[in-house]
């Protein structure tokens, strides 16, 4: 049975909460500047339009597909879930059209996989990795990279990251969430040329 609309909204407007809330300590990771207002509702807005992929069957049923395997940091700890990316959303700095909805590893009793994070990722437009004239931002917030591809055919890009639903110690804008681990049985991203910085 998919989440009624309720549910989504109370969802949603517990994560919007969450997301304006000032922090009880010092942030680890990087953040928007609270005082910028921009920031503030492009944040509720990512939330808000993401709240209904809570349920993974809404996520693949409006275009998102699953690309690559859960990805373990290998500079460092922490980890990524899966990567459910919808084509038409490619080079979006639109709050409301994240490219990637990140899941997790695990799945429940019913098979589905929990969200745990939004992405927005932008092609790298020289493929240059030692160049970064072009890097974007968001929320008041640098991308991360230019890093290499995830998977096949995925050019060099910038990416960034916000843990809209699942707490990240790092921060909610880091790129690995260092509270997670990917299962032993998936390799690791090392071999794959992840580059993740951070």
């Amino acid at each position: 049975m998919l989440v009624s609309t309720r549910t989504l909204a109370l969802a949603a407007a517990a994560a919007v909460a969450l997301a304006l809330a000032p922090t009880a300590s010092a942030v680890e990771g990087p953040a928007p500047d609270p005082r910028n207002k921009k920031a503030m509702r492009d944040m509720a807005t990512a939330i808000a339009v993401t709240a209904k992929y809570v349920d993974e069957r809404q996520a693949v049923k409006d275009g998102y597909v699953k690309h690559g395997e859960c990805m373990n940091n290998p500079f460092g700890v922490g980890s990524m879930g899966f990567h459910y990316v919808k084509d038409a959303y490619w080079g979006s700095t639109d709050p409301s059209k994240p490219t990637a909805l990140v899941y997790s590893a695990e799945t429940d009793k019913h098979g589905r996989r929990k969200l745990q994070a939004v992405e927005w990722m932008v092609t790298d437009r020289d493929q240059d990795l030692k160049t970064a004239d072009d890097r974007p931002s968001m929320f008041g917030l640098p991308f991360d990279g230019p890093m290499p591809g995830h998977w096949a055919g995925m050019p060099k890009h910038y990416d960034l990251h916000m843990w809209a639903y699942k707490h990240n110690p790092a921060g909610r804008f880091h790129n690995w969430n260092t509270a997670l681990t990917c299962p032993k049985k998936t390799p690791a991203a090392g071999g794959s040329g992840h580059a993740h910085g951070r």
